[in-house]
């Protein structure tokens, strides 16, 4: 039976190891929890996270390895302050996805849309039936997360290539 590998090849990290890489994958995947910290004042009820920028750029950078690093040891923090484990493989999967569809050539933007669009089954189920939040606080969340989302996908965009040089 013969493999293709060439589909394999888009769940690899992507660069050539090196300190430099390995401080930067390290720095991103860190990086989340720093952000998650941080919550801009609220626009029109809305809060906007920040946290998404680091994953999305490890996504990019590093492929859906990178992204879900990113997501797993980067939501640490807000998963404690929230006490809701469920945050940790809700973000592994945003930055899983997010990493494996720009691998397959879609744009920044699309490739979070469709990542988010992966995560948002997750996020429902875990907050509404495990975590008993109310229909209300989960309808501003999806609706921050997906604005969050968007903000970040486009600074990301412009924010990977060069990083993707430097490592190169």
């Amino acid at each position: 039976m013969e493999y293709n590998w060439k589909y394999f090849e888009k769940f690899s990290f992507g660069v050539e190891w090196n300190y430099r890489s390995i401080a930067m994958l390290l720095f991103l995947v860190m990086l989340p929890n720093l952000l998650g910290m941080m919550n801009m004042g609220t626009i029109y009820g809305f809060k906007i996270h920040f946290f998404q920028i680091a994953i999305f750029i490890a996504a990019l950078v590093y492929g859906p390895m990178g992204g879900m690093l990113s997501g797993l040891a980067g939501s640490a923090y807000s998963a404690y302050a929230m006490s809701n484990p469920y945050i940790v493989a809700g973000n592994m999967i945003l930055g899983f996805f997010a990493g494996l569809f720009a691998r397959y050539g879609l744009n920044t933007v699309l490739a979070v849309v469709l990542a988010y669009m992966m995560q948002l089954p997750w996020l429902l189920v875990t907050d509404y039936y495990i975590m008993h939040l109310p229909v209300a606080f989960i309808t501003s969340l999806v609706i921050a997360l997906a604005t969050s989302n968007m903000v970040w996908a486009v600074a990301a965009h412009y924010t990977a290539k060069p990083i993707a040089r430097i490592l190169k």
